[in-house]
């Protein structure tokens, strides 16, 4: 199971990490924290000597009940970023977080490998049909709603079999768009309780009859951190513990604030597996 990111195969049968950089003030963990270039720089470095094989910039929080950012400002905050990461580690693969297909487009001409969209293109009808002009990778992720309105929208009779036949739907559209190389991300604390998030968690390994990668992320999310009775500051232990469940289920990318932990995670998954 392989991904094309910028002409390199990606062989996702043996699971990645991607490090979050968010460069948004309002992030539910890591919000201002990254303000100037060395503070940027050093974060993306940390995680690329920790093994990250992706590094996801954001620059709208998907928070619940988020602040609008503008177009403009969006590009403003992620555009600089890219550019600036890939001048001091040209490798790098860059997953860029957005629902915005102006934003996809002008993040992949600064040198973006991948478009990570939240809405799997329900919040820009032009996005489809951009990331299959630009051919690169897509992760789509299951959400109701938007960050604003999506925890008001955690109705489901069978959520797993919703998320599947969501995907599904989704998928055959991007197909249609040209979009070849698919990653599904069940949306962990997007429209769904933290009873659901365990639900769904208990029950990912049912995704893989999607026959697509699979991106998990729940690093120091409210299901672990309001389950410890915790912050997300102390919710690290917990975090990795719900890795390991989602490798052991077909998850194939851990998208983690943490990447020296979730690569020694990874690693003994695979000692398990090759046993």
């Amino acid at each position: 199971m392989t991904i094309n990111c910028k002409g390199k195969l990606i062989d996702l049968s043996s699971p990645k990490v991607m490090g979050i950089l968010n460069v948004t003030p309002d992030s539910f963990f890591d919000g201002g924290k990254y303000k100037d270039k060395n503070e940027i720089l050093n974060k993306a470095e940390v995680m690329i000597n920790a093994g990250a094989t992706f590094i996801d910039i954001g620059g709208y929080s998907s928070r619940p009940g988020a602040d609008f950012v503008s177009e403009d400002e969006e590009l403003h905050r992620v555009i600089p970023v890219i550019e600036l990461i890939l001048k001091h580690f040209p490798e790098t693969l860059i997953s860029v977080d957005t629902f915005r297909s102006r934003v996809a487009e002008q993040s992949i001409k600064a040198g973006g490998a991948i478009i990570n969209d939240i809405s799997a293109g329900k919040l820009d009808e032009s996005m489809l049909a951009i990331v299959g002009k630009l051919g690169v990778p897509y992760i789509m992720m299951h959400m109701k709603g938007n960050p604003k309105t999506m925890q008001q929208q955690t109705d489901y009779k069978d959520l797993t079999k919703e998320v599947i036949s969501y995907f599904a739907e989704r998928i055959e559209v991007a197909h249609n768009a040209k979009i070849n190389d698919i990653i599904i991300d069940p949306g962990f604390g997007f429209a769904k309780t933290v009873e659901q998030n365990y639900e769904l968690l208990n029950q990912l390994e049912l995704l893989q009859m999607l026959d697509k990668p699979m991106l998990a992320g729940i690093s120091r999310k409210s299901m672990i951190y309001k389950s410890l009775n915790t912050t997300p500051e102390n919710a690290l232990n917990g975090t990795t513990a719900l890795h390991m469940v989602a490798l052991q289920k077909g998850a194939s990318i851990l998208r983690v604030h943490d990447v020296k932990e979730a690569m020694e995670c990874v690693t003994l998954f695979n000692q398990l597996t090759v046993n």
